[in-house]
């Protein structure tokens, strides 16, 4: 639920739910107290006449009392004469809160209660043959109220008489004030109910979650970018969260690769200058012989000077492939994916360096377990560098004056695999896991006999993971070593060029057919 709805349903719980609740209670305690009174009283209630018209519990608890000195004002009314009928009368009303007067002329002769008469003896209507109707009655208010009922009869001796009932208001049905006690009690627990309801509700879908971003981003500003936030909620808080957790997750990954880069960096120049010192101490050495005269004849000098010269070379293919390796690393370096037959790619790559291999009495072979017809998507010169750099790396660590090397292809469901085998020295178990890394020689000590930057093996792996594929190796002392790699299948236009685009980060590639 978003912030608005959420805002709305608090309004809407804020009115409905108290109203609801108070309907409810009120009609609950009114059966209750209604029961209570029919019980104590005799008498029967209906709900809904009681709420339209209160009063009526008061004119039913003397009704059957009222209605039979009503029957006896008019079939026998000398029985009122009977001052013992009247007490025995008085005293069956008394239980309930009233009493009896009776008049004779204008003279008051019997008083149920004798201090409650006093509050309303100047209020008592006269005789004028007017009788209350049997659930009905007269209101006298003021300090002490009381409910009038009056039958108007006559004496035999021909005198006007009256006698009142007369119900304290203050003190009948006592269920009546409990009501009203108990309805406060319970439109106030249903206000403070609510209230409770509405303050978790809110703070579990507003509170909580600000506080939980607000000690998040107290972490991230003590540096603790580790600590991960997880608010379950649909609204705009939560998405504002979720928003807050894809921004730690970036910059945490942003400092990460700057950490990484600097320590990158770090290591770059401190391999930089332990590659470059070996051919910049031989250059040095070689020229101090010759201006020192060491070379003091011309196939001396010429040793000299062609020493001098591999060496600059050496220097100048690691810068080369230090550059290249900078800008591949740094996601630089142009991509230019074409489709292109893998048989013939392949086929031309081996041509071109069979020539080469054949001088170094190397054999090179080739060997397609794939459909002719089988197409990849490749950049082509990003792909050669790895082939070049693979079997460049396979004849520098031969081992041996003759030997040879298999390029294999084979199918790997919407992958194409690519073996580079060698019948080498091998590579120990414990380098292994290594050789793909920057500078990384099996060998002890960096002044290989091999010479070498340390980067082929890893510039191929960069080449190769921009092209979708991965690369691994397999191998065993004295037997050789496999470089094995996979490139993707051309299958499907928009898929390729959605993986293709993952993998460089959002860049859009153009793929060419």
């Amino acid at each position: 639920m978003n912030l608005k709805n959420r805002l709305k349903m608090s309004f809407i719980i804020i009115i409905i739910l108290p109203i609801c609740l108070a309907v409810m209670t009120g009609k609950l305690i009114i059966e209750y107290q209604l029961n209570s009174i029919q019980k104590t009283y005799d008498v029967e209630f209906d709900t809904m006449q009681v709420i339209t018209n209160p009063i009526q519990i008061l004119n039913r608890v003397t009704r059957d009392a009222f209605n039979r000195i009503k029957t006896k004002a008019i079939k026998t009314p000398w029985e009122l004469e009977d001052l013992e009928y009247i007490k025995a009368l008085n005293s069956e009303l008394q239980e309930k809160y009233s009493f009896l007067v009776v008049r004779k002329d204008q003279e008051i002769i019997f008083v149920g209660d004798s201090a409650k008469f006093s509050t309303v003896k100047n209020n008592l209507p006269s005789y004028n043959n007017h009788s209350t109707e049997v659930d009905g009655g007269t209101y006298i208010g003021g300090k002490n109220p009381i409910l009038l009922k009056q039958q108007d009869f006559l004496y035999q001796d021909g005198s006007e008489g009256t006698i009142f009932v007369l119900t304290d208001v203050d003190n009948v049905v006592p269920q009546i004030k409990a009501s009203a006690i108990q309805a406060v009690i319970s439109f106030v627990l249903i206000i403070v109910i609510t209230a409770f309801i509405l303050i978790v509700w809110l703070y579990r879908g507003i509170i909580k979650p600000l506080d939980v971003l607000k000690r998040a981003t107290k972490e991230m500003k003590e540096g603790n970018l580790n600590y991960s936030i997880s608010v379950r909620t649909n609204d705009e808080i939560g998405q504002l969260c979720e928003d807050f957790e894809e921004m730690r997750i970036h910059l945490k990954e942003l400092i990460e690769v700057k950490m990484q880069y600097e320590e990158n960096s770090r290591e770059l120049l401190s391999n930089i200058s332990h590659d470059l010192k070996t051919p910049l101490t031989a250059i040095k050495g070689y020229s101090e012989g010759i201006i020192d005269g060491v070379a003091d004849t011309p196939e001396k000098l010429d040793r000299y000077v062609k020493t001098i010269y591999t060496k600059a070379n050496d220097m100048s293919s690691l810068v080369d492939e230090l550059s290249l390796y900078a800008r591949i690393d740094n996601n630089t370096v142009p991509y230019n994916f074409n489709i292109i037959g893998i048989d013939d790619y392949f086929s031309d790559c081996v041509d071109e360096l069979s020539f080469e291999l054949e001088i170094k009495n190397i054999k090179l072979e080739y060997e397609n377990m794939v459909s002719p017809e089988c197409k990849v998507i490749v950049d082509t010169e990003q792909l050669k560098r790895v082939i070049h750099n693979i079997v460049g790396n396979a004849v520098k660590y031969m081992g041996k004056a003759e030997g040879t090397i298999r390029v294999r292809l084979s199918d790997a469901g919407d992958m194409v695999q690519v073996s580079v085998e060698d019948d080498g020295c091998g590579i120990a178990a414990k380098d292994l896991p290594n050789i793909f890394e920057r500078f990384y020689r099996a060998d002890a000590s960096r002044n290989s006999k091999q010479g070498g930057s340390g980067l082929g093996l890893a510039i191929a792996k960069k080449v190769i993971e921009e092209h979708g594929g991965n690369i691994w190796a397999k191998s065993e002392v004295g037997v050789g070593t496999s470089i094995i790699f996979t490139i993707m299948k051309w299958t499907d236009k928009e898929r390729i060029e959605k993986k293709l685009s993952k993998i460089k980060k959002g860049l859009v590639l153009k793929v060419k057919d």
